[in-house]
């Protein structure tokens, strides 16, 4: 894993090499997964203000934002989708996200509950088209057990707790999975979603325990560093300590 750019200040920006050609951007603390392939993969936008910096990482590989096939969506809360309107008018591809996780104007938005009833109060009521996707952003709607295209097979985990429609990512190849914020890393160590920003974390925590039995070696966070060393070890010993 080889670091391309750190940054430093208020908005720090951080590009790092994962494996070869796929490349984790942080911005404004939340990451986007750059898959650079025959055709570009994109798992998560991150704020609005992150799409000017894709592009240009896009441009500086030698690409064009036009090769970005595929934008991948791991949850839908507004940190991690907050670019796609703009990253979608910029390129030809398509959106892919759970079906859980869509937003429906006379549904809920997948937040926590005490967000949820804050967004049903005026003026908040008016930001609920703001926080989220809907029918009309996604057009692969996912149910989960799917396998995509990118590195060579993405096997797509419904994992929900974290917000009903969350999804794991699993390359067997590669022995990567990307988790979203399905798990949380500080330091080394890896715990499960916050309760406070998740919809159900018992569910969330089950999600996990399924996790605990891929073959992984590499882990990428929705936030923080990518976790290479004794990746699989540490989130069985996760698990196991909910099972004692």
């Amino acid at each position: 894993m080889s670091h391309l750019f750190r940054g430093q200040g208020i908005i720090r920006e951080n590009i790092l090499e994962v494996i070869p050609n796929v490349y984790q951007m942080t911005f404004r603390g939340v990451n986007v997964l750059v898959l650079a392939e025959a055709e570009l993969t994109i798992i998560d936008t991150g704020f609005r203000a992150s799409v000017p910096k894709i592009i240009d990482f896009v441009r500086g590989l030698g690409r064009s934002p036009a090769e970005i096939s595929l934008i991948i969506i791991t949850h839908n809360h507004f940190d991690h989708v907050g670019g796609l309107g703009d990253l979608r008018k910029l390129t030809r591809a398509k959106v892919a996200a759970h079906k859980a996780d869509i937003y429906d104007a006379n549904g809920q938005l997948p937040y926590p509950r005490l967000v949820q009833k804050t967004l049903q109060v005026r003026p908040f009521s008016a930001l609920r088209s703001f926080l989220g996707i809907g029918p009309s952003d996604v057009d692969i709607q996912l149910s989960g057990g799917e396998v995509l295209q990118p590195l060579g097979g993405l096997k797509v985990i419904h994992t929900p707790g974290h917000t009903p429609g969350s999804i794991c990512l699993f390359a067997p190849r590669h022995k990567l999975l990307i988790v979203g914020d399905v798990l949380v890393k500080h330091s080394q160590t890896i715990h499960f979603p916050h309760k406070s920003a998740s919809t159900d974390l018992s569910q969330a925590v089950k999600s996990v325990q399924r996790l605990a039995g891929l073959d992984s070696e590499i882990i990428c966070f929705g936030h923080g560093r990518p976790l290479t060393e004794n990746a699989r070890a540490k989130l069985q010993a996760l698990v196991a300590g909910v099972e004692d």
